[in-house]
């Protein structure tokens, strides 16, 4: 796409969100209320992965009538209001509900009844900014840098030597402990590391800047990646309902913030699982343990699809063959080969695997 192109879809995206505002902004408070009741409902059974919704137009809204100078208030049929988007059958036909729900405010937006149309896109916008502010949770101003100067995300935390290093400074620079506090105290306050509170939300960063683990177990550190994973997951289906909440101010630092921490924990977390890898393959080859084989399934962070995968290749065929060590280095450097031509992989991504490979690489050449 043109950048001409790309602006002007932009500029289109930031009308639309700011006429949905506007029309929000102006019916009275208990339609608000009731639309907000129902965004909040529908936007629970989308990232739930629910296979129907039920949902309700409000009663009546405030809307601009052709040849009417002043907006006015339309009453919605009672017949008119009850709605369902999905079906059970869904649930064997792996239909996403979000792709559901689009066609079906889509078909209402273009209803000729004014009410019903205009009813159907505050809903939409009720449920996206239902996502967007309240199913998320507000995080720190944050500035990242990429990591290599020809990387399109940003993931290396940026701070300007000003910040304490131990003093709690704000709310989000410490979590309350759960368990047993003194009684008339309030919760125990523990603070994050300085790295941590360099990211967007400290309480999921699990490895520090030399990739030591600051949780208690790989599986804790997992578990907050798929934290993160879900938080862009939230955000991706909010921009896939209503394409112009990607405009929204407080959209953008939450996806500039997570992202940004998503691919620096994750890469982390893929290093850290290989290392340990390394650690195994070295303990079982001094017990006497890979004589008969030896297939590697090898984590990477992809950054494209946002999630650890792994690659799979075999360093020894099945058999009485002795383990030696060249034998992972030549079977590293095939694959070396294979990722280099792999063009399923962005440059990032590839360039991120291939470090991995050169770190099996490394801990095998030299024996």
């Amino acid at each position: 796409m043109s950048e001409t192109n790309s602006k002007f879809l932009s500029e289109r995206l930031a009308e639309d969100y700011k006429l949905q505002q506007a029309l929000f902004s102006a019916q009275p408070a208990i339609v608000q209320r009731f639309l907000e009741t129902q965004g909040r409902q529908i936007a629970q059974a989308i990232v739930d992965g629910d296979s129907q919704v039920n949902f309700s137009l409000p009663d009546r809204v405030v809307c601009t009538l052709e040849n009417v100078d002043q907006p006015t208030q339309i009453a919605i049929l009672q017949n008119q209001r009850t709605r369902t988007a999905g079906s059970f059958m869904n649930r064997f036909r792996k239909m996403e509900l979000y792709k559901e729900l689009r066609h079906a405010f889509t078909e209402l937006e273009q209803s000729p009844d004014r009410a019903v149309s205009v009813a159907a896109g505050l809903l939409r916008h009720a449920t996206v900014l239902h996502m967007v502010y309240q199913m998320l949770p507000a995080g720190r101003s944050v500035t990242y840098k990429p990591a290599e100067e020809d990387e399109t995300i940003p993931s290396i935390p940026e701070t300007d030597g000003m910040e304490p290093e131990s003093a709690i400074t704000a709310a989000t620079d410490a979590i309350a402990e759960e368990g047993k506090t003194e009684e008339g105290r309030g919760d125990l306050l523990v603070p994050f590391v300085p790295f941590a509170r360099k990211f967007y939300l400290p309480q999921w960063v699990a490895f520090d800047e030399k990739g030591e683990m600051l949780v208690k177990s790989v599986d804790e550190a997992k578990a907050h990646v798929k934290s993160m994973q879900r938080f862009m997951e939230v955000l991706f289906l909010a921009v896939a309902l209503a394409p112009y909440i990607s405009t929204d101010e407080e959209y953008g630092k939450k996806r500039y913030g997570m992202l940004g921490q998503l691919v620096n924990q994750g890469r982390a977390l893929a290093i850290y699982q290989v290392k340990e890898i390394i650690a195994r393959i070295k303990e079982r080859a001094e017990a006497g343990s890979l004589n008969r084989g030896l297939r590697l399934s090898l984590p990477y962070f992809d950054d494209q699809e946002l999630k650890i995968d792994v690659s799979n290749f075999e360093v020894i065929p099945s058999g009485r063959i002795m383990f030696v060590p060249a034998f992972v280095v030549r079977a590293v450097r095939q694959e070396q080969v294979k990722v280099s031509q792999d063009t399923r992989f962005n440059p990032s991504t590839r360039k991120h695997l291939l470090y991995l490979l050169d770190l099996l690489e490394k801990a095998f050449e030299a024996e």
